[in-house]
């Protein structure tokens, strides 16, 4: 399994000007590999592999990319290919595609060392070294350990648009050191759950539980402010840099709360049950829609999503997506659909009687489908109404869910 984490760094005046020297130098390499790719006889390259043969000629030709380390320049080059096979996948999705462009500093800001040139040392405590070859010593915030059984393969080193630093690990993780997950055949209702993303809710459970919205009305006034003074102040000048990188700022201050947020919520939840069923939805088509799309974004479910599939495996819990389609309209008891206007929040069945809140009907439904993806069929001796509660308990988003808990927080306490 593979995944990563991610620190703030702090490296001296010094150590950061030497960054931003060896990170120019990779975003030159990366042209030169583009430039190559454009103009070389394709049986010298076509593939990073070949195209890693041509660096010893790079270096005699031109000494500065003998300055940085040689697998970090093969992993730019390296680079420079998954674009293109980016680019390619996009084209046979239908989409209309041109050109990898050729980076400008602005546009290249990070430097990745992968298999060699690193060293993580001094992780005893809060704070950390790590060691870059060719660069030296960088301070980190370890607010996190990375797990014994996890390998770092590569190390990101990133300078992000507001000026701060901060690195990711690649981690791997043999399957076998992973928890193992239940037997799906002992999966039942009591430890399982199916998840309705809403924009009422952020999340709505199968078995009762919301959680609120995130607030971040504040947020976004302090941003337009922000944005405003930006428009006043000339483009290019010292002033307008110095802006941009306060709005910057509040925009990064947006995507943390609600990455942090969501953390908490998936942790909480891979914790909870023995198996997670979610929505498989269409994000982008939601986003194209033209109502109610920055709160769409907001939501950011895809990365919601990941972020349980990805906890799953590390928690031992099985996360499953699911035809998202119908689920508000199909009735949880009987499966008889019924088309409901978005402001319609109650579900009343014409069919069989069955009432509920809206997405307590698509959270069950949700269930009801995981149970399927896996094979397993819905237990006929508990039917929907009395199996699955349609009463909710409303969470706070102040006191959504305590990251490591094992349970809903209110007013500090935890409940399990």
């Amino acid at each position: 399994m593979e995944y990563s984490h991610r620190y703030p760094v702090y490296p001296t005046q010094e150590v950061a000007g030497e960054l931003e020297r060896h990170i120019d130098i990779h975003r030159q390499a990366y042209n030169y590999t583009r430039y190559e790719y454009e103009n070389v006889d394709a049986d010298d390259i076509g593939s990073a592999y070949k195209h890693h043969y041509r660096l010893p000629g790079w270096k005699d030709q031109f000494p500065v990319f003998s300055e940085v380390n040689s697998k970090a320049l093969q992993r730019t080059v390296t680079r420079f290919y998954q674009n293109l096979d980016g680019l390619s996948e996009q084209k046979q999705n239908g989409r209309k595609v041109g050109k990898l462009k050729w980076k400008s500093p602005r546009e290249f800001q990070s430097m990745t060392y992968s298999q060699s040139g690193f060293e993580l040392k001094n992780t005893s405590g809060r704070r950390a070294t790590l060691w870059l070859s060719k660069i030296g010593d960088i301070k980190i915030r370890y607010h996190r350990e990375i797990p014994d059984t996890a390998d770092i393969k590569e190390v990101t080193i990133k300078k992000a648009t507001t000026g701060e630093w901060f690195v990711s690990f690649g981690l791997e993780t043999d399957d076998a050191d992973l928890p193992e997950k239940p037997d799906a055949n002992t999966l039942d209702a009591s430890n399982s759950v199916g998840i309705d993303l809403g924009i009422l809710n952020y999340i709505h459970t199968s078995d009762g539980k919301t959680v609120d919205w995130l607030d971040l009305e504040d947020e976004y006034e302090r941003l337009r402010r922000e944005q405003r003074k930006l428009s006043r102040k000339e483009e290019g000048s010292n002033n307008y840099e110095k802006q941009r990188k306060q709005v910057a700022k509040v925009k990064r201050h947006i995507r943390r709360k609600v990455l942090d947020y969501q953390h908490k919520i998936t942790t909480w939840l891979v914790r909870e049950y023995d198996a997670v069923f979610v929505e498989d939805l269409n994000v982008k088509g939601m986003l194209e829609q033209s109502h109610n799309a920055r709160n769409k974004q907001d939501a950011a479910w895809r990365q919601f999503i990941m972020l349980l599939e990805y906890k799953g495996d590390l928690y031992g819990t099985h996360v499953i997506q699911v035809e998202a389609e119908g689920t508000t309209k199909e009735c949880a008891s009987c499966g008889v659909e019924t088309a409901k206007p978005i402001w319609a929040r109650e579900h009343s069945c014409p069919a069989c009687g069955f009432e509920c809140d809206r997405d307590a009907n698509a959270a069950m439904n949700v269930l009801q489908r995981g149970f399927s993806e896996l094979g397993l069929g819905w237990p006929e001796d508990t039917p929907v109404e009395t199996a699955l509660p349609t009463d909710t308990t409303q969470v706070s988003a102040k006191r959504v869910i305590e990251a490591g808990s094992l349970g809903v927080v209110r007013d500090g306490e935890a409940v399990s």
